[in-house]
């Protein structure tokens, strides 16, 4: 029997229908990069002290010194929690005594910032910051925002990659776009905190699930040879590009909520592809739906200016794929022989180990040197090169070792930024980037790696379930970025020892390079590594069965 891609071979691989696939799947993509990292702006903290009240009846002198000095970073500064007892304070300036020549500033009691807060409006005029005072005591719900907004991604990637394989790409891709756009407008007029935080919650559960869905959409449709640069420079770049765009925004829009506005707005352009993008014929011949598969892959002919054969598909090749189709995909698929559990769950650990190192070098750019929007610009454009590099190395070697050799290059050079003096600040953002640029080519590989390791009728599902266990890894991300607070090089050591730690276990997976999509589980088996595994386990039942003939012989 024939498949899929032997199938549609007559439409040849970059026609007029492919190229609309590859630029509209794509560019659909870009909202995502908007979404992803808006938490680096929408929530970013700027400097900030103790506010004194006008009528505290201080000096200018006292007034000054009202805030201990404190060292942060590294660096030493006025404190941002704490502030010194104005009654006090108001005591000493009454009776003319001047700070630090005759009073003891360290011998004096502190408090709380009783008043609020001053915030620096250098770099933002308004974050979820300073709209709800999210610091001091209050300083953990801002990692808890971005982590809430990945546990919302995890969600969404886990039922969407199952709602997807039952009831199609197409209508589950738009409805997570819907579910994105519509509740990010919401978020505008959020009242507190919680509620923005739920919202972000709800806006996570369509933003990656949105990705996967149009990724998966695009491999099953487009052809082998455009599969991978729809994979990498296809998906990932559109991607990139709206990571570049955030800062770009960010810039010149400083207020959260005019900022939120601006990038809610182009997904509401995405509403017309629905008449545009067809669903996937590989799903519709996975569910027996023929005759619908067959009149999009005729369009897809007509458009290409191609005439289909008479008839695609014979009685026998129906029947047969009616028989493989005949049962359902549940998520106990992924574990349902021991070889491909062993796969599954080191799939889910490379997923979620690589995805800490890329979400925390991501969140953590406003606290690296220099300007914030720079440094985030320089983190999203260096995506770019990585993606090409991904492609290259998609097209030329196995996937194993390309994955393993990025993951070494990103840990190792993370590892290595605590050995640079603190004064070389350009060569430590150097080192970042480089480390981003190697974690971001992995992480762009592994969508292939994964959609090639698995069968159609769970392949969605597959990719859903790791792109759910990279959502643990980002939700972890923003607690590694706040272990900067307490030491600098913290952060750098743990996400580079992972990342190490996860390019060695890289290297005992199967290898798909060179292999057809399978179409089922048959087909999945016979993938590099799994018949070693199928011939070892063979030679040894062969053994135990001539050992056993030897014993009844001898008896």
């Amino acid at each position: 029997m024939r498949d899929y891609d032997e199938l549609i071979s007559f439409l040849g691989e970059w026609g007029p229908f492919q190229r609309l696939i590859f630029f509209l799947l794509s560019a659909s993509i870009v909202p995502n990069g908007f979404n992803g990292m808006s938490a680096v702006f929408l929530a970013g903290t700027p400097e900030h002290r103790c506010r004194v009240p006008a009528g505290a009846n201080l000096s200018r002198e006292w007034l000054n010194a009202s805030i201990p000095r404190e060292v942060q970073g590294g660096r030493e500064g006025p404190s941002r929690c704490r502030r010194y007892r104005l009654e006090s304070l108001a005591n000493f300036s009454a009776l003319g005594l001047q700070p630090g020549r005759d009073v003891d500033l360290s011998q004096l009691e502190q408090e709380k910032c009783l008043d609020g807060w001053e915030y620096s409006r250098e770099l933002y005029l308004s974050t979820i910051v300073t709209e709800w005072n999210l610091v001091c005591d209050d300083d953990w719900k801002t990692p808890l925002t971005t982590s809430l907004f990945f546990v919302g991604v995890l969600i969404g990637s886990f039922i969407s990659g199952q709602l997807s394989d039952r009831f199609g790409r197409k209508s589950i891709l738009f409805a997570t776009m819907a579910v994105q756009t519509g509740f990010s407008f919401v978020q505008i007029f959020s009242t507190s905190w919680e509620m923005f935080t739920v919202l972000f919650l709800i806006v996570g559960m369509g933003q990656i699930s949105n990705y996967v869905v149009a990724f998966i959409l695009g491999t099953e449709i487009l052809g082998k040879s455009v599969r991978i640069i729809f994979s990498t420079l296809g998906v990932c770049i559109f991607f990139a590009i709206g990571y570049m765009l955030l800062p770009l925004f960010a810039y010149f829009i400083r207020d959260w909520r005019m900022l939120l506005l601006a990038l809610t707005v182009p997904g509401v352009l995405c509403v017309p592809l629905w008449w545009v993008i067809p669903e996937s014929p590989r799903w519709l011949i996975s569910q027996g739906r023929f005759k619908e598969a067959e009149i999009i892959i005729r369009k897809a002919a007509k458009t290409n200016g191609i005439v289909a054969p008479a008839m695609l598909f014979d009685s026998t090749e129906m029947q047969d794929m009616k028989l493989q189709q005949q049962q359902k995909a549940y998520i106990l698929d992924l574990f349902r022989t021991r070889n491909i559990a062993v796969i599954t769950v080191m799939s889910l650990f490379l997923w979620m180990l690589t995805s800490i190192g890329y979400f925390g070098l991501s969140l953590n750019t406003p606290n690296l040197h220099g300007n914030a929007y720079v440094n985030c610009f320089l983190s999203a454009i260096i995506e770019v090169p990585a993606y090409v590099i991904a492609w290259l190395l998609l097209r030329t070697l196995p996937r194993r070792y390309s994955i393993s050799g990025t993951l070494f290059l990103g840990g190792g050079v993370i590892l290595f930024i605590q050995l640079v003096p603190t004064d070389l600040h350009i060569l430590s953002v150097f080192l970042v980037m480089l480390g981003k640029f190697g974690i971001t080519s992995a992480f762009s590989m592994l969508y292939v790696y994964t959609s090639e390791l698995y069968p159609t009728i769970v392949r969605n599902m597959a990719v859903g379930a790791t792109s759910m266990s990279s959502r643990v890894g980002s939700i972890i991300a923003p607690y590694f970025v706040y272990l900067g607070a307490y030491d600098r090089f913290l952060p750098y050591i743990l996400m580079g020892s992972l990342t190490v730690l996860i390019g060695i276990l890289t290297l005992f997976l199967p290898e798909s390079y060179g292999n057809p999509l399978p179409e089922t589980f048959d087909q999945m088996l016979r993938v590099k590594g799994f018949r070693n595994r199928q011939r070892t386990n063979h030679v040894r039942s062969s053994k135990a069965i001539e050992d056993s003939k030897t014993q009844i012989t001898t008896l």
